[in-house]
């Protein structure tokens, strides 16, 4: 029966039969399942879908249709498969299929992709702000005047890698931990990651022959940031780097590939072998460890407001969720850990106008919730005006194409085939290159030797945003690039790696020639993808007011604080600060908690 029903099912979300038939007749999902299944297959019997962790309400999709995998195999399609998601760990169906109102495709709220699912509307934010929400007094005094809900050490709010380094070092520090997330899927945007872990002196460079230093970590971060950076937490990264990616090997990561990222005196850039994506297998790891612990992990629940006692001490955090409601959690610390504001671009353009329309290379969900709750438990701020644009990404499909693609060795074009920058210099420099150039875009051009160096290229390929061509004037006919001018191009780059020495823009890296294979291009253009400002911490992870106090029970981590990164962050610093300071916070805060 299952099988039937999900055949049905897949059926006419493809299309393939009585789509129109069954639009007609039923106005929705819950009045399309209501005439095959009865309302308690989904709902509790006091009427609540679940308990905002999900496990429910997924478990009842699969009973008729079956896995994640097993549902992408009945939805192939020739470049991307809505089933077939990088999401790592439990994926929600809610993410697009809601019941008594519109679907939405979560895909969407990042991708600009055409899919054509029964009973769903353009994907849309319906998200109030914490102001907004702080108006709610009703609900939000009746649930502070309640009894907590749950009471542990340690509540986790985000679910991204700086919230999952948390939570797991807390359980591990000996603290019971709750973990919220206000999306319906994990991740953060540690989980559209690609490029790498930037570590110091590691085994695994050690291992492959690579020079490097702890110094040099630290004066590449500093001079990337413009000397703006907090030393004492740049000291913590570069310090910790080498542990970070030890505690994550001892979980189960593989990150032996290491390549060289923009701003970089080193190849310091750790990644799974072959060069797959970075942040996917990190979350993947830190979520089956939290798994094995068995951290309460809940979905689609907002942290609200941060709860004090007459002294400032941390109290707990109230929450909402998208079933449950209002409730609050009694807990001694609470980790915020819910990144940054770069998908908020009203936020972004009062701070920075010059990126005012900027599309975001951000997952939907930082929108600068964690900034506001901690502004109104009076956390200080600092380098809010700091606002990193990516400087590629993809035109077509709004995917982000790592800075490894650069790093292993594609070059930057403009319309006229003519390379313009260093392609490996800092994402500041490359944006402003980039947006010089007519048309604001520029193509990223590769050969087959670079795409079979770097296994995350065979996404980008499979997504259809890559366009390839047997030689660079059929390429430049495809993409309206000078053909002639673009071989001439690579013809002239390739000497430069022939000699070890690029003549024309001082690239310090030449891994390869590009005349292997077929040739690929990749339009690209900048989009607002990292917010370096945010609350001010110290050295433990802990936030501090205005007047660089403690907060009492109050900890930070990733890029909702602000400090590490400067004015500009190095690509491949953002992993190692989330694992870094993601691990400093939980322990500090699990020690916080005995002592309290």
């Amino acid at each position: 029966m299952k099988k039937l029903k999900s055949a049905i099912y897949l059926a006419t979300l493809l299309g393939t039969v009585g789509l129109a038939a069954n639009a007609t007749a039923a106005e929705n999902l819950a009045d399309f399942h209501s005439e095959n299944q009865e309302c308690d297959s989904c709902h509790t019997p006091d009427g609540e879908l679940s308990n905002d962790n999900l496990s429910y309400e997924n478990a009842q999709c699969v009973s008729c249709h079956g896995s994640m995998d097993e549902v992408a195999e009945e939805t192939k399609h020739e470049h991307y498969n809505a089933h077939d998601s990088h999401f790592p760990g439990e994926i929600a169906c809610t993410s697009c299929h809601s019941a008594h109102e519109q679907s939405m495709v979560y895909c969407d709220s990042c991708h600009s992709f055409d899919f054509d699912m029964p009973y769903a509307g353009k994907w849309e934010r319906h998200e109030p702000s914490i102001a907004e929400l702080a108006k709610d007094k009703s609900e939000r005094e009746a649930a502070l005047a309640a009894a907590p809900l749950d009471t542990v050490d340690v509540v986790v709010v985000g679910s991204g890698g700086a919230g999952f380094s948390a939570a797991v070092a807390a359980h591990d520090k000996g603290a019971s931990v709750i973990l919220i997330e206000k999306e319906p899927v994990i991740g953060g945007n540690a989980k559209l990651a690609a490029g790498g872990m930037n570590a110091a002196w590691t085994d695994q460079q050690k291992a492959k022959g690579i020079e490097d230093s702890v110094e040099s970590m630290r004066k590449d971060t500093m001079k990337g940031g413009r000397d703006l950076n907090d030393p004492a937490l740049v000291d913590v990264l570069v310090t910790h780097s080498k542990g970070s990616v030890d505690w994550m090997t001892a979980m189960g990561a593989d990150l032996n590939d290491v390549g060289r990222m923009g701003g970089a005196s080193a190849n310091r850039s750790h990644r799974p072998t072959g060069g797959a994506g970075v942040g996917a297998h990190v979350i993947q790891v830190l979520y089956d460890n939290a798994v094995k612990r068995d951290i309460d992990m809940r979905m689609n629940t907002r942290g609200i407001e941060i709860i004090k006692d007459d002294s400032g001490k941390v109290e707990g955090v109230l929450v909402k969720g998208m079933y449950k409601g209002y409730y609050w959690i009694k807990a001694d610390a609470v980790i915020l850990a819910t990144g940054g504001f770069a998908k908020n671009n009203e936020r972004v353009a009062k701070l920075d106008p010059k990126l005012k329309g900027f599309i975001s290379t951000n997952q939907p969900g930082a929108t600068g919730d964690g900034i506001d709750v901690a502004a109104n438990a009076g956390a200080a701020m600092t380098d809010l005006q700091y606002i990193q644009a990516h400087p590629t990404l993809s035109v077509k499909g709004g995917v982000m194409v790592t800075e490894a693609v650069r790093g292993n060795g594609a070059i930057l074009v403009n319309r006229e085939g003519k390379r313009f920058v260093n392609e490996i210099t800092t994402r500041d420099k490359a944006s402003e290159a980039i947006l010089n150039q007519t048309g604001q875009s520029a193509y990223l051009i590769f050969d087959d030797s670079v795409r079979k160096s770097l296994k995350k290229i065979d996404k980008y390929i499979g997504l259809g945003v890559a366009p390839t061509a047997d030689t660079l004037v059929n390429l430049g006919k495809l993409e309206n690039i000078d053909g002639k001018a673009l071989t001439e191009t690579v013809a002239r780059y390739n000497t430069f790696v022939t000699s070890g020495k690029d003549a024309d823009f001082e690239r310090p890296n030449l891994p390869r020639a590009l005349n292997e294979g077929n040739y690929y291009a990749i339009e690209v253009t900048p989009g607002v993808h990292h917010t370096m400002g945010g609350v001010k911490i110290d050295s433990k992870a802990e936030i501090m007011n205005a007047k660089q106090q403690v907060i009492p029970g109050l900890y930070g981590a990733g890029e909702v604080t602000g400090g590490v990164h400067g004015a500009n962050r190095l690509g491949g610093n953002a992993i190692s600060d989330i694992i870094t300071f993601g691990r400093v916070a939980g322990e500090e805060a699990a020690t916080y908690s005995k002592k309290n």
